[in-house]
């Protein structure tokens, strides 16, 4: 079954008087885009989490953070005053250079990014790491569960919009055939309207045979309703196909096109529209499909 690209998971997990939070998200891309935003004590596993991911998510624009805050139950928390001065010299640089005044600094620097997490210089234990790597997978997993039930929202879409062009497409037969009857009428009662016109009736039994086969679409059905069966087949496979739908929706719409190019009655040209419409649909749909 397919999956959407667009998704969000999140995990919190408590570890030695922290809460460790992982949160992904993901958006439609073409291929797998990743921006990460860790907390400095597990940059170091930062290519390990990457592998994760690529492996799991395949594709997407892919935003991953990884951030510590300090468990309530924890004896107090660490003020890292080494990066708040850091930040005070950059902002009242800043401030005296655009002349800024009446600003409550401490109320700016404490909410600053990682004030009250200051990382300590051990290495993260192994025990802490599988912590970590758990939280990875399972925020995930969480947001591939996201991505699964939006796909099957979207497979559900698919699945209306092909039926609709499937009725549309039966629908263009009995316009299909009567267009024979009224295309002979039309050039006979046209030559009669020529006074004293002489012709050979073979010859233009012959040249109405040519001219209809070259407006016929049965080709073009067949082949419309194999890339409507086929699109149903590869929904129904393994995630990781919208380049595949994508391709398919293409060339439905090549024969959606040929077929309106071929149709020269009111009626059967409005169905076109119609069908164009439908896979119109598709087409904006496919683009966030995995």
């Amino acid at each position: 079954m397919i999956q959407s690209m667009t998704g969000y998971g999140k995990t919190t997990v408590a570890y030695n008087g922290k809460k460790i939070n992982v949160e992904v998200k993901s958006l439609n891309s073409k291929q797998l885009d990743m921006t990460s935003r860790i907390a400095p004590l597990y940059r170091e596993k930062e290519l390990e989490m990457r592998q994760i991911l690529s492996e799991k998510l395949l594709r997407g624009k892919v935003e991953f953070n990884v951030w510590v805050e300090n468990d309530e139950t924890a004896e107090g928390g660490l003020v890292n005053t080494e990066l708040m001065q850091s930040y005070y010299n950059q902002l009242k640089a800043f401030a005296d250079k655009n002349q800024l005044k009446d600003v409550d600094w401490m109320v700016t620097l404490v909410r600053m990014p990682d004030v009250f997490n200051k990382v300590d210089t051990e290495e993260v234990s192994d025990e802490e790491w599988a912590v970590v790597r758990q939280a990875v997978c399972d925020a995930v997993q969480n947001l591939i569960d996201f991505r699964t039930q939006e796909g099957a929202a979207l497979a559900k879409k698919f699945s209306e919009k092909i039926d609709n062009i499937e009725q549309l497409l039966a629908s263009i037969e009995p316009y299909e055939k009567s267009r024979v009857e009224k295309i002979r009428a039309r050039i006979t009662e046209g030559l009669k309207q020529i006074p004293d016109a002489e012709y050979d009736k073979n010859r233009l039994e012959q040249e109405l045979i040519y001219y209809i086969e070259k407006l016929d679409i049965s080709e073009e059905k067949q082949r419309l309703t194999n890339h409507l069966q086929y699109f149903r087949q590869t929904m129904a496979d393994a995630p990781g196909q919208g380049k595949k739908l994508g391709f398919i929706a293409q060339e439905m719409g090549r024969e959606i096109n040929t077929t309106g190019s071929k149709s020269n009655q009111a009626e059967m040209q409005n169905i076109v529209v119609k069908m164009k419409d439908e896979l119109e649909q598709i087409k904006e749909q496919v683009l966030n499909v995995l």
